[in-house]
Parts: C-alpha cells; sequence; structure tokens
C-alpha cells in the first residue's frame, strides 16, 4: 500500500493542500462479501453527525443525498456548492480512497472562499463544503444503520463494479434484496440515479428497479424539467470514471427512477 502525503506536511498554498490521488493507490474493487474490518453504528442514535457536519451541529439535519460507492468524492464535491443547505455522505470500502475523499474535503473546506449567498439559500454556514462528508462503509450490509426511514431525497449509484461474471451478479449494487432497503431509507418522491457505461449492467439495473414495486421510471427530460438539470450533469460529468468514458468517446447509459409512495389495502 503507498505512502500518502498528509495536509500538514505540505505547502500552504491552495493548489498544494490538496491531495493527490497517486499517494493514495489502491486496488479498483473490493470483494463486498468479504470481512473489511468495518466500524459500523449500532444505533442510529449512535451516529454523530456533528463530527462529520461541524458546521450544522446545532441543526439537527442528517444526510439526504447518499453516493453509493463515492470513489473519489467527484459528485459530491460537484452538487455540495449546489444545495449548499443538504447534507450529502459519499460511502466508499476502500480505505485509501476514503482518507482521499476526507483529505480532499477538509483541503477544500480550508482553501475554498465562500461564494456570495444566493437570495434562495438558508444556509447559514460560512465557508463551502461543510454539507459534505464520506465514511468507509459496506452499503451492501449495513445501509439501514446509518439511514432512518424514508430520510433521503436522491441515491447515487454511478459506474458501479459491474461484475461481469454471472456467478459475480449477486455482488452487483443492485439487487431485489437491496432495492428493498433503498426503497425502506429513500423518501416518496426521492430519486435513484444510476449510471455506467456498460449496457448489459445497465439493463440489469433497469429491469430489477422497474420490476420492483415501489420504484418507477422518471425520464431524463422530466427531471430536468423539474430542475435537476445540474444533478443530471453532475451525475454524466464529475466523477473520475465518467471523465474517462466521455475521454475514451464511450457510452453512458443513464437510468433514473422515483420511489413510489406505498398504498396500502384496507380491509372491508
Amino acid at each position: 500500500m503507498g505512502k500518502r502525503k498528509r495536509l500538514a506536511h505540505l505547502p500552504h498554498e491552495t493548489n498544494s493542500l490538496l491531495p493527490q490521488k497517486k499517494h493514495y493507490r489502491q486496488r479498483a474493487h473490493a470483494n463486498p462479501f468479504s470481512d473489511h474490518a468495518l466500524d459500523y453504528p449500532s444505533s442510529l442514535e449512535a451516529i454523530d453527525w456533528s463530527e462529520h457536519y461541524p458546521a450544522f451541529a446545532a441543526s439537527g439535519k442528517t444526510p439526504e443525498f447518499a453516493d453509493i460507492g463515492c470513489g473519489f468524492g467527484g459528485l459530491l464535491i460537484a452538487l455540495a456548492p449546489l444545495f449548499p443547505d443538504t447534507l450529502m455522505l459519499g460511502m466508499e470500502i476502500r480505505v485509501q480512497v476514503t482518507q482521499y475523499v476526507q483529505d480532499r474535503i477538509a483541503a477544500l473546506r480550508t482553501t475554498s472562499v465562500a461564494p456570495v449567498p444566493s437570495p434562495m439559500s438558508l444556509s447559514t454556514t460560512t465557508t463551502p463544503y461543510q454539507n459534505v462528508s464520506v465514511i468507509r462503509a459496506n452499503a451492501m450490509k449495513f445501509l439501514p444503520n446509518f439511514f432512518p426511514k424514508h430520510s433521503l431525497s436522491a441515491l447515487f449509484f454511478l459506474f458501479p463494479d459491474p461484475h461481469f461474471k454471472a456467478r459475480k451478479h449477486k455482488a452487483r449494487i443492485i439487487s431485489p434484496t437491496l432495492l428493498a432497503e433503498y426503497a425502506y431509507v429513500l423518501r416518496p418522491g426521492g430519486i435513484i440515479y444510476t449510471i455506467t457505461d456498460v449496457r448489459d449492467l445497465h439493463e440489469w439495473m433497469n429491469a430489477h428497479l422497474d420490476a420492483f414495486p415501489l420504484f418507477e421510471s422518471v425520464s431524463e427530460t422530466e427531471l430536468r424539467e423539474q430542475g435537476s438539470g445540474p444533478v443530471l450533469d453532475a451525475v454524466y460529468n464529475s466523477t473520475e470514471e465518467g471523465k474517462k468514458v466521455e475521454r475514451n468517446g464511450g457510452e453512458k447509459w443513464l437510468a433514473c427512477f422515483r420511489r413510489k409512495e406505498a398504498s396500502r389495502m384496507i380491509a372491508p
């Protein structure tokens, strides 16, 4: 495992404070079924979100956006200034990659200049990126340990591991079993965003989401008409994987689904 530079040892120039990925080398993928010696909260009450979002410590807020398998944090960094009042959490299983995102956020909080507040913004923070954080976690096993029922308004699955071999399909992040958990933490009206450069995986995710009774497909056009264009632009272009696909002239396959309100049968 390669050595990495700590922020305290770097020069004070803005560009030098930002961590460099070459010091955080790790395998591209991790086996989600392996024992990764993870620490996870025993209950929702055991989580102290003020450690992740100190500027919002007195607000009582909890994360509303969750980026599952956030990689190097490109989506989080892109969305944080656009939604300064919304807490966002990245979940990443790889040690070094998680550390990179933590250091990146810390550096941005230190070096970024606060923008002029928008009249529509309710944020009381004085510096950007206070609303974004990352945690090392296995979302396939412990997602409900972090998020209460109906607490999220957006779930992101961007360029997930395709697990090409049929015997590995059980490790795909979209599956009937996991969709029940996503429906649990996502509030009615909330959106699941998926994107991949692998058409087979796109068709797999689309088919499973479409077959699940608590999700309904929503078109990119409809989402843009509803004001989600900046989110979709970030989904397409903010991640390392998305940029790589763009450079290589590859295709990106987007599928978005809305959490439906559950209908209840009333006995006569």
